[in-house]
């Protein structure tokens, strides 16, 4: 083999023609994560791991927990995590913690309860209660708050047929936003 001649077989000379060719151009590509996100869409995937790390499935069971079961349930009862057999999303045990001297009341209507629950999931999510004792916080009732310009005759009538009172509120709201001058953002 001659020393002139390189690997591919061609004279030395060839290895200054690859360097004349440019690599292709590569479109910008952001390093991580894709799109950006705003700080509202990330913070429900934030308390979803949180709420399985202490296993809650759905975090909404702990936040929407007077709507489910009642705010007489809800004063003395607190939900501390649901557990599924291995491999199922059924047939699980709601554990909560309860304060004071309620247990005995609340093991006749733990079959409510767990109806209840089962309810808002949708399905047999639930089939046992464990209690334990507990100090147990009382949240607040959440109270609508109050529409400050009232919903225009018209709109009014055609809404009262509406059953679901958060629905009939929202299109309230929409209705009366609509009906509204627009107004330019204040800039301070």
């Amino acid at each position: 083999m001659a020393k002139a001649d390189t690997p591919e077989g061609g004279p030395k000379g060839g290895a200054k023609k690859k360097a004349a060719k440019k690599p292709p151009v590569r479109t910008y590509e952001r390093p991580r994560g894709g799109e950006a996100r705003s700080i509202a869409d990330l913070v429900p995937e934030i308390g979803r791991t949180a709420f399985r790390k202490f296993g809650f499935v759905q975090s909404s069971v702990v936040s929407r927990w007077r709507e489910i079961v009642g705010d007489r349930l809800a004063d003395v009862t607190q939900p501390a995590m649901i557990r599924f057999p291995a491999g199922q999303k059924a047939g699980g045990t709601l554990h909560l913690t309860i304060s004071g001297a309620h247990a005995p009341m609340l093991q006749h209507v733990a079959p409510d309860i767990i109806a209840a629950v089962n309810r808002f999931f949708g399905y047999a999510a639930i089939a046992t209660v464990r209690m334990t004792h507990g100090q147990v916080v009382p949240a607040a009732p959440v109270q609508p708050p109050a529409m400050l310009k009232p919903v225009p005759a018209e709109l009014g009538d055609s809404l009262r047929d509406i059953g679901d009172p958060e629905l009939r509120t929202v299109l309230e709201r929409m209705a009366a936003g609509l009906a509204s001058a627009p107004k330019l953002p204040k800039i301070s």
